[in-house]
This record gives structure tokens, sequence and C-alpha cells, in this order.
């Protein structure tokens, strides 16, 4: 091997050494014993020379050593004051670099790094560059040296290995140290020093060296409670990984050095990161396996990995087994394919660095060969997915973007695994729900699919062909989930941008796209036909468009009813289940969805109770697209006997939508009713019909002409399909109680009110078997029935002037007038006994003097003199005044 650390030397250091006699001087002055002199003396003669001897090289390093020692010893004692420091440091270095990498045949190596753990223990202190630059120098040369083995001609070379080898631990316990204790930042970067002696060496003796390094150097920090800067030690999960598939090496040598160095990794782990009473009895176990059987070193690692590591640790761990999976050497990807197989045996633990793990699957996935590490990388990359959901979608989605072609392979893993492949689905429909407003993203907090890129990852799921079973089993929440998603597009979402989604392409169109995916998944739920069905109706461009987007969603439930899908009814079922959520933001499209389900005879028998009232809870929003789904929903129960008793819980409902203060909501509900006559009988609604006609005359008076025609129209129906034998009091009653309006009514302003009035009286006639009115009301003008009525109905003519007095209010001055003269003709012809009940109706027809209309209150006026010369008349037949407190004279 030929590592990447090992310096070269091309060119000769330039030492810039002070003038000898400068220090000569002082050291006269600092108490030097005569051998320490010497030894000064000797780092000046040899400082600057070039190609020493062995010997002369011993000679400086040992002055060196003794010069520091007497530094060292003197109470604020600094080298520079000798000699600086930073040049002895890097002839130092020099030396090493020097040593021949081909035998060890002298023991100047061993002594520079003795000489160098001198140096580290006087002022100044290396810096971390200094400390670098020594270990690599000291590690090329000492791990490229050849396999020392084991022979009686050979053994003064063995020992004087083993003592080189014990200067070099010395030396980095050495240099490990900042302040008493060790620096866990040092730590790290000696450790990845000697790391690429592992990772990179072909060759298994350099890989057992610089195990055994790194074990002793961990066993060293084992001594100490208190570590400095461990929160930077950040290589746990890289060495964690490299030693747990190393401890599964063939060659025992390795994987013993590698086993005892992560058992020593282990053990710092547990005093620096358990609570301090459970410790001593981790420890104890963890013992019990040093050195144990590869079963107890599998265990250790999966405790560790689970309960020890941070998520980015374990990140780094699962990154270094994928690379040993990408390796040539069909030893290394078995090894790394039994580790992660323990690590992830049960279940994942949190994870980071999720993107970088992707992305590094999808580079090299199509570059393994052995089966179970390739499936073991698929493995991975599934638990992935289902737990990191969002994360692992938007870094397949910037791959794909930024490779210029299909990334196809990831997809059909994702869609490889049926109950994993349920759960993503699963997790992206939750996805595609609109976001709340976006707040600023949280430092550390995992990224999120916006709507629109959940959309996109369900249309690459649904382009696997392998999945068609589980795409049937959520065809029905993903139907509803995409369409919701179009409808929230069209009205609310059109002018959504693509600001804040930076993983988002420019080339997507939001609603087009929702649109293409529901095609998608109809096409590949095997409902083809559906999709062009839809396409000959035009329901796709209806649905993208805000004017006739429920004329589409309402095609589409028509294309599932007419092709008779065998999902209509877990579709209601869903339906239902989203409408009990008051805030449900796609109700409309629900509820015009399932008004056209209904046409289906399997959805409109699994209809219920619980289904009705969470259908009658929608009116209350009193919203045109709302109501008028709700009364085509009224409407299709009325056409099913079975459905009677659930359609008594909507009438309510429907009556109570006649008095929205909107307009076209009290339009649509009486033209429903009108529809709704049609198909009711007396038999099965007596009770709502019989409301309907005490609340229609409401109505009557209504300023809105289409509304009063629509209410009178609807009266007329009312009456059409009304017979003599189901004529209950209630209801006569009532009958009689509009006789006066409608007769008023053949005058209304719109016309053909009246032609539908003088129609309801022939029909009350009918009704109520008055044969000779009905040829008068189909045949008279307005006074002569109104005469006729009077002369037939004498007894009834209080009644008659209550119907008056409350068209006096009638913002209609023609049928004021008539109500006016025609409550003057009932007061003449009224008993003397009926005359002791109407204050009331008297008074109200003396405020009508004051009607805004010049003919009406004149009329009124006429009326009035009328009766008081009338009543004066009878003052003077009877000699009594029974009337005059009544009706006092008009002043």
């Amino acid at each position: 091997m030929n590592p990447p650390l090992k310096k070269q030397i091309s060119s000769r250091l330039n030492f810039q050494s002070p003038g000898h006699q400068d220090y000569r001087v002082q050291s006269s002055f600092l108490g030097l014993r005569q051998s320490e002199i010497e030894a000064y003396e000797l780092i000046l003669k040899f400082i600057e020379q070039e190609n020493m001897s062995k010997m002369d090289k011993l000679r400086f390093l040992r002055a060196v050593e003794t010069l520091s020692s007497a530094v060292h010893t003197q109470a604020n004692g600094c080298m520079n004051d000798y000699y600086p420091q930073t040049i002895l440091a890097k002839k130092i270095e020099t030396l090493i670099l020097e040593e021949s990498t081909a035998s060890l045949d002298s023991n100047i190596l061993q002594q520079a790094m003795l000489c160098t753990v001198a140096l580290s223990q006087v002022n100044p202190p290396f810096n971390l560059s200094q400390k670098l630059d020594m270990v690599n120098a000291s590690i090329s040369i000492m791990f490229s040296l050849p396999l020392i083995l084991p022979s009686v001609d050979r053994r003064e070379g063995a020992n004087l290995y083993i003592q080189t080898s014990q200067a070099l631990d010395d030396m980095l316990q050495a240099l490990v140290m900042e302040d008493m204790n060790p620096s866990m930042l040092i730590l790290q970067k000696f450790l990845e020093a000697i790391l690429p002696w592992v990772t990179l060496s072909e060759k298994e003796y350099e890989q057992t060296r610089a195990l055994g390094a790194m074990s002793r150097l961990l066993r060293f920090i084992c001594n100490f409670s208190e570590l400095l800067h461990m929160s930077l030690f950040s290589i746990s999960g890289t060495l964690m990984g490299i030693l747990g598939l190393l401890c599964v090496h063939s060659n025992r040598d390795v994987s013993s050095e590698a086993s005892e160095a992560l058992h020593y990794l282990f053990k710092i782990l547990v005093l620096q990161r358990s609570v301090k009473p459970k410790i001593e009895t981790i420890l104890k176990d963890l013992q019990k396996h040093f050195r144990g059987q590869l079963l107890f070193s599998m265990q250790d690692l999966t405790l560790f990995f689970k309960k020890y590591l941070t998520p980015s640790e374990r990140a780094d761990v699962i990154i270094v087994i994928i690379e040993s999976m990408t390796s040539a050497n069909l030893q290394d990807i078995r090894a790394a394919s039994k580790v992660l197989k323990v690590l992830v045996k049960h279940s994942i633990p949190e994870i980071g660095k999720v993107s970088e793990i992707v992305r590094y699957i999808c580079y090299h996935m199509n570059h393994v060969t052995d089966t179970t590490a390739l499936n073991s990388m698929k493995k991975i990359f599934l638990l992935l997915a289902q737990s990191y959901t969002d994360e692992v979608i938007l870094t397949l989605f910037k791959i794909e973007d930024r490779s210029q072609k299909g990334v196809r392979q990831p997809w059909k893993i994702l869609a490889s695994f049926p109950k994993g492949f349920e759960l993503i689905l699963g997790h992206l429909m939750q996805r595609l729900k609109p976001h709340p407003t976006p707040v600023e993203e949280e430092l550390g907090r995992r990224p999120e699919l916006s709507p629109l890129i959940a959309t996109r990852a369900i249309h690459e799921l649904l382009l696997e062909p392998s999945r068609r079973l589980e795409v049937q089993t959520f065809f029905s929440s993903l139907f509803l989930a995409l369409l919701f998603r179009v409808s929230f597009l069209v009205f609310e979402g059109r002018e959504e941008t693509l600001e804040n989604q930076p993983y988002e392409t420019e080339w997507v169109n939001p609603i087009s796209f929702s649109t293409d995916t529901l095609k998608t998944l109809i096409s590949s739920s095997g409902y083809g036909d559906h999709v062009a069905y839809i396409q000959e109706l035009g329901g796709w461009e209806k649905l993208v468009d805000p004017e006739t987007h429920y004329q589409g969603v309402t095609l589409m439930a028509r294309s599932l009813v007419v092709k008779n899908c065998w999902h209509n009814r877990p579709i209601f079922s869903l339906l239902i289940r989203s409408l009990q959520d008051p805030d449900c933001a796609s109700h409309v499209t629900a509820l015009v969805l399932l008004a056209e389900l209904l046409q289906c005879q399997d959805v409109i028998s699994s209809v219920d109770d619980i289904a009705t009232h969470v259908l009658a809870s929608w009116f209350k929003r009193e919203e045109l697209a709302t109501v008028k789904a709700l009364l085509q929903v009224t409407e299709i129960f009325a056409k099913h006997k079975n459905m009677l008793r659930r359609l008594r819980i909507l009438q309510p409902h429907v009556l109570n939508c006649c008095y929205s203060p909107d307009p076209d909501v009290a339009m649509e509900t009486f033209l429903t009713l009108q529809r709704l006559l049609q198909d009711l009988k007396w038999q099965h609604s007596s009770s709502f019909l019989t409301q309907l006609a005490f609340m229609l005359p409401t109505f009557f008076e209504a300023e809105s002409e289409p509304l009063r025609l629509k209410a009178f129209q609807v009266y007329a129906s009312l009456l059409t399909m009304t017979k003599r034998n189901v004529l209950l009091l209630p209801l006569r009653y009532q009958l009689l109680n509009l006789i006066v309006p409608l007769v008023l009514h053949m005058k209304d302003q719109n016309t053909e009110v009246g032609q539908i009035c003088q129609f309801s009286l022939c029909k009350t006639a009918t009704i109520l078997g008055w044969s000779r009115l009905r040829v008068v009301f189909a045949s008279e003008d307005v006074f002569t029935i109104l005469r006729a009525l009077l002369q037939q109905e004498p007894n009834k003519g209080p009644w008659f002037l209550k119907q008056c007095v409350i068209l006096f209010k009638s913002p209609q001055a023609p049928l004021r007038q008539i109500a006016v003269w025609f409550a003057g003709q009932i007061i003449q012809v009224l008993s003397q006994e009926d005359m002791d009940g109407i204050e009331d109706e008297y008074s109200s027809l003396r405020l009508m003097e004051r009607d805004p209309d010049p003919m009406v209150s004149c009329l009124t006026r006429q009326t009035l003199y009328v009766l008081e010369a009338k009543d004066k008349l009878l003052l003077d037949q009877t000699y009594t005044s029974c009337l005059c407190w009544r009706r006092p004279r008009r002043s």
C-alpha cells in the first residue's frame, strides 16, 4: 500500500536557526547541567545538517529528549527559551520520514517518537497541525514495514518492532492529551489518519497494525472519566460501522483486533452516554463478551447501534455498510450484508442523513451484483421509505430531475413489497391534504412533502404494474383524495406558486398533473373504459374549469354508476366518513359525487340513519352548491319507497331552506319541492305535505315575482295530488284559509300567478265539494267570485274578513284595494253576533286610510263612510247605540 498520508521527501527542509552565539550566551544564565548543555550544543550542531548518519540522528534525538526533560523540570520552563520548538518538531518529523519502509534495522524511529513524547510535555504545547504531522509521519513508516514473522533468527528484529510499536502508542497517547485530559477532537483526527490503513490497505498485516494502534489508543481513553470536546467527536458511527464489518473478517488477527477496538469504543460510549447508576452493570455485561464469540459481538453492535448512537451516527454506520456492499471483494459484500441484516432485523431506530443514504443507494445500486447484498440494500431503502417517506421521495425527485432521465429502479423497489407499498401510499394520501399557512422551517426539522410532490410520487408508484392488487385496495380512498385535491386546486389553489417548494419542477401544472394522476389511478385499477367514457362526455375538460367543475365531478360519478364500478359502495362509505367532519374542505365535491352515486342500487340500499343524519347536518351551510346537492339527494330518496323513513329526516331541513336569505337557495328549494310532489303520496307523506300547505302562504306575498310564482305553482301541485278522502281537519282548515288570497291573486301583477290561482281555486272547489262555486271560479271575474263566495258561505264571513286583513299588507296596491272592498262587503252582511268579534279587523280597516296608494286610501274612506251611515240608520231604527262605542264617527 502507498497511503495518501505518507509524505515523500523530494526537497530539503530549510531551517531558520538563530545565531549560535546568542543561545550560548543565554545558556550560561539558565543553570543547565553539563550534560544538558552538551545536549544543547548537539542540537545546535545537527539542526541544519542533512544526510546525517544513524549515529548522529540518535545523538540529536537523545539531545532533544535530554533538553526537553530539563525544561520540563523547570517551574516556568519553555523550550523556546533555548530553541524554537517548531523547528525541533519539524526536524524530528524529517528524521522519521527518512526512515526506510523496507526494514526496521535501527531504533531511530522508536527514539524519534519517544523524543516527540518528551517534547510534547513542555511549553509551548504542540498545535493540532504539528500533532497530525507527527502522527502521519510515524504511522506511514510504522504500518508500511514488512510483515515480521516469528522465528529464531529474527527474534531481535521482532523485539525491536515491539518496542517501536510501543513507542508509537506512547506518542499517540501523549499527543491526544490536552490539559491533563484526552481531547476527543484530537482523537478523531488521529483515528481519521489511521483509518485509511484499515479501509484502503489490501495487506492484512497493515490492517492488523492499524487496528491494534486504534484499539490501544481507545483503551487508553477509557481510563479517563472526563473527556474534552466529546460533543465534537462525530465519527462514532463511522468507526462502529468499519469495526463491526471487520469483526466478521476472515483473517483472525484482523477480526480479533477489530473486535477489541470495538469493545473499547463501546466502553467509551457507555462511560460518556449512560446514566451513572447503570454504568457499572452495563460494563460488566460488556466485559463478559470481550473477545467472545461473534454472536455476542453482533448483539453488542445491535444494542449500541440502537441505544448509544445519535441518528446521524446511525446513518454513518449504514453508509459504511452500504459502501462495503459496492466493494469488488465478495467477502466484504457478504460481511456487510450480514451486519446490516442484524442491525435492522426487527425495526429501524431514528436515522439521520436519510437523503445522503438514499442518494448513495441510488447511485450504486446498479453496480451491486451479489444477490444477497442487493436484497439487503433494497431492504434498508424500503425501511427508510416507510419511516421517512417525505425525505426519501424528495431525494428521489431531486436525483431524477438532475439526471435528465427517469430513475425507475427505486420506484420499482418501493412497489416490490406489498406491505411497504401500502404504508407509503397511505402516507402520501395524507400529504395530499392542503398544508396550513407555511411557517419558517425549524432548524433540524425534517422536510415534508407538499401536496404536489405527493401527487407526483403517487403517479410514479401507480406506473409500476406489480402492485395492481394493492392499488385496487386503495382505489376508493386514493380516488377521493385525488379528486378532492383537484377541487381544491380548481377553486382555491390556482395561484399556488412554487416559491416555497424548491423541490418542485417548474414545468409541473398542479391541476393538470393531479388530473393526469387521477386518470392513471383509474386506468391502473382496471377501469380504463371509465376514462374513455368521461372523455367522450367532455368530463375531464369540465373538471379543470371552475365554471363547470361540479359538472365534471357529476360525470365522473356517473361513469362509476353506468359502468357498475365495484368500488361504488366503498367510495360512498368514505364520503360519509369525510362528511362527518364539519370542517371538510371538499364537502361540495363530496356531496355532488355522493348524490350521483345514489343512482346506483347497491349504494342507495346501503344508506342508513347515521348516513342520513350526516347529510342532514350539512343543510345548515345554506350554500347554493351544498344545498343543491342535498336537494338532489332528497329527490333520489323520494323515488325509493324503502327510503321514505329516511326521507323524513331530511324533509324539515328542506322546508327550512325555503326561508334562506339567499334567493337562489330558496328558489332551488321550491323547484325541488315541485319535483318531490310528483313522487310523494299522501298515504306515506301526509305530515310533510300538510306542513308544506301551511308553509307556502308565507311566500304568496313575496316581492320576488319568481319566488311568488313558484310558491303558487307548488301549492297548485299540492292541490292536484290532494283527494277528498285525505282531507283531514288541519288540511281542510288551511284550504279554506287560502280561498280569499287565491281569489285576490287572480289580479296579481304577474299574469301567470293569476292563471295558477284560478286553477287552484277550481281544484279547491272540487276537493271541498263546491260544485256551483267551481263553475264561478272557472269563468267569472274577481268581484263576481267574491260576491258568490260570500253569498254561498255567509257563515264564513268572519273567516274571510281575517283573510282580507292579511292581504292589507300585500305589496301590490290592486290586491290591497280589492281586500278593502271585500272587507266592506263582508262587514255589511255580518250578523250582530259576528259584529261583536271584529274589533281588531275593523281597526285594521281604519288604518288603511293611511295607505300610500291614493286609490286604496280613498276606497277605505268610502267604505268606512258607508259602514258608518249604515250604523246611523240602525240607531235611528232600533233606538240603540250598541255599536257607537265600537266604531266612533270619523272626525
